[in-house]
């Protein structure tokens, strides 16, 4: 019988304000987790290209594939040929908004609950999704975190 595999994506953006109220990195990171009890399954993507509109709550992130990294060699070549087919499909892209965009106070510190829906494009294959995090505002830049969770085989991804 086989179960149904969860990937959890982590999106963590250390963001720097660029004109009219953009922020935006190069360095953000994503991390993938498909474990099970039998075999840890887990990934780190620190090349994520990101950009939030502060007013509007739009967010972007666009993930090169062969970026993640796993702790072992062989588990990484599957991955990317066997799997996710990144010659095929070489990125994975997140467009949406920040939907409670209104209740973070930019010019204030903390920590702000936040909610996110878009549409992810992974294998080909676009989905809508809804997230949850927060972001941390500090001395008025903010860090975003949030997770996904989807299965792979919505994606056309088998095997994982």
């Amino acid at each position: 019988m086989k179960k149904a595999v969860l990937v959890l994506f982590i999106a963590s953006f250390n963001l720097t304000i660029q004109a009219q109220h953009l922020f935006s990195t190069k360095t953000g990171q994503v991390l993938f987790n498909a474990s099970s009890p039998v075999e840890k399954i887990a990934a780190a993507n620190n090349q994520t290209d990101s950009k939030m509109v502060d007013k509007t709550g739009q967010i972007v992130f666009n993930v090169l594939i062969k970026s993640f990294k796993f702790e072992n060699q062989l588990m990484e070549d599957h991955f990317n040929e066997n799997y996710l087919e990144s010659s095929k499909y070489p990125k994975a892209e997140f467009k949406g908004f920040i939907t409670n965009i209104t209740t973070v106070d930019f010019s204030k510190n903390g920590k702000y609950p936040v909610t996110v829906e878009g549409n992810l494009t992974i294998h080909g294959v676009t989905q809508k999704i809804t997230g949850s995090g927060f972001i941390t505002i500090n001395s008025g830049k903010p860090a975003v975190n949030g997770t996904f969770k989807i299965k792979i085989k919505e994606y056309g991804i088998s095997g994982l």
